[in-house]
């Protein structure tokens, strides 16, 4: 998507949008290829995978270095679950420019409700608040089943309560109670 394509002006960071459909043989595609792909050409890609009649949208925001414009950095990948192939696409986002549409279709492929006044580099840091909260639950968690005296368990049960309390405060929208929350960690790709 480019601007004389689809009649949006291009921003720094997003001269244009690439689109790579993918046909796959098997029904996984490690991380590391897409990585590959993103780290060789410098526009954003929206990766459209293709298995057995499903399709699944994959992406990882892009932008340039602080330190290097020429360098790209990239944040985990978000994707959709795979659908049925024929399904109908939602509508192409609203949007005054390229990284505003970039912005808008990555926004939809992120797990965790957006906050308000949040901008997405916010967004994105909180994802990985998440994951590494995620991750400190599971190692808490585990350390309780092997651990065999009251008075330890009583007192790790205590620190895995506080973390899953953190954890829900991090997932919520600030608009209120959310109805749902997504686990960021199972996104159909093998890291």
């Amino acid at each position: 998507m480019a601007p004389e394509t689809i009649n949006l002006p291009a921003k720094p960071g997003v001269l244009e949008i690439q689109v790579f459909a993918i046909q796959l043989k098997t029904p996984t595609l490690h991380s590391d290829v897409l990585r590959c792909m993103d780290d060789a050409i410098p526009h954003p890609i929206i990766f459209e995978l293709s298995f057995d009649g499903n399709a699944q949208t994959i992406v990882a925001y892009k932008r340039p270095s602080e330190s290097d414009p020429r360098h790209r950095v990239l944040s985990d990948y978000f994707a959709t679950p795979w659908q049925p192939g024929d399904t109908l696409r939602s509508a192409m986002p609203v949007a005054l420019d390229l990284a505003g549409l970039y912005e808008q279709i990555l926004q939809r492929l992120i797990p965790l409700p957006r906050r308000p006044q949040e901008n997405l580099a916010t967004l994105l840091a909180r994802v990985e608040q998440v994951k590494v909260k995620q991750r400190a639950i599971e190692k808490t968690a585990s350390q309780l089943s092997r651990e065999k005296q009251f008075n330890r368990k009583v007192e790790i049960n205590a620190r895995l309560r506080q973390l899953q309390q953190d954890l829900q405060g991090m997932m919520q929208s600030g608009y209120g109670p959310d109805k749902h929350f997504h686990d960021v960690t199972k996104m159909g790709l093998h890291t």
